[in-house]
């Protein structure tokens, strides 16, 4: 966060110790993530309501359109007219990540609707079981592959910044983060991928360290639910578990949902960066 002065200098270092430890953070009121919100949320709401990408992306029982990679912003972040994507969270990245340079990936449109989640066509009765009652918690970046929808670790991102796109309660399928479990993650996997060249780590079967670890996470790490209205936003760990709390009955939000675009870039730094960066 830039700052000006010791005040300033105090409080960024503060929020990077803070974000260290719980692995998340989230962001007061910001007017250019405000301003940069009220160009991107119209654009977000045509592309939800879109009949062809209602096709590609509306699941769980029609309770949440996943939209990944739909809204077509620039790589400054700019979108339906807005200047560049800018604010106390962006430069906390910059600043506090070390991220200087990179460019933002077309961001995820995610809708949730009331009554999410509900059945997805052709998930099994467990799989529903995991979304509805452990939020659908996982691990970004860790894809299941064939033969026998194994986990391998494929992509590298940096961190998770949420942003949200219109007015919800806190029970509208709020993203949720088991606090402390990004250095759980890192632990576990730097045990699995010891002796390992970082270039191969891709081609390592971690799904029984990664479900192991799972467990071991929801004993023991509190679960954050993380409320924010437009204008504010929230940054997660890239190792954080995280995932989706089921829409709570009453939950009061818009026509068109509890709406928040996501990003989730590659830094471009690795596998090795991924696990070892703090």
């Amino acid at each position: 966060m830039r700052g000006t002065g010791q005040g300033g200098a105090d409080e960024a270092a503060e929020a990077l110790t803070l974000y260290r430890r719980r692995g998340w953070l989230r962001f007061p009121t910001d007017p250019r993530i405000a301003d940069w919100v009220a160009h991107a949320a119209p654009k977000a709401r045509a592309i939800a309501a879109d009949p062809k990408a209602q096709a590609a992306w509306l699941r769980c029982g029609g309770t949440w359109f996943a939209g990944v990679n739909m809204l077509d912003n620039a790589a400054d972040g700019s979108v339906a007219g807005s200047g560049p994507l800018a604010g106390a969270p962006v430069d906390f990245i910059r600043d506090g990540l070390g991220l200087e340079e990179f460019a933002w990936d077309a961001g995820q449109i995610s809708v949730c609707y009331p009554g999410y989640p509900q059945p997805w066509a052709g998930e099994s009765e467990a799989a529903f079981r995991f979304r509805r009652d452990r939020d659908a918690a996982h691990l970004d970046g860790l894809l299941r592959e064939a033969p026998g929808r194994r986990r391998r670790l494929r992509e590298h991102h940096g961190f998770i910044l949420g942003l949200p796109l219109c007015e919800t309660g806190p029970g509208a399928a709020p993203l949720v983060v088991w606090e402390g479990s990004h250095e759980i993650i890192r632990t576990a996997f730097s045990d699995a991928f010891e002796g390992i060249a970082p270039q191969d780590w891709g081609g390592v079967d971690v799904t029984d360290i990664y479900q192991q670890t799972r467990r071991r996470i929801f004993e023991t790490c509190p679960r954050i639910a993380l409320h924010a209205r437009p204008g504010e936003a929230y940054l997660v760990h890239r190792l954080a578990l995280h995932g989706v709390a089921p829409w709570q009955p009453g939950a009061a939000a818009p026509p068109e949902g509890r709406m928040i675009a996501y990003f989730r870039l590659d830094a471009g730094r690795g596998p090795r960066a991924w696990l070892t960066d703090p």
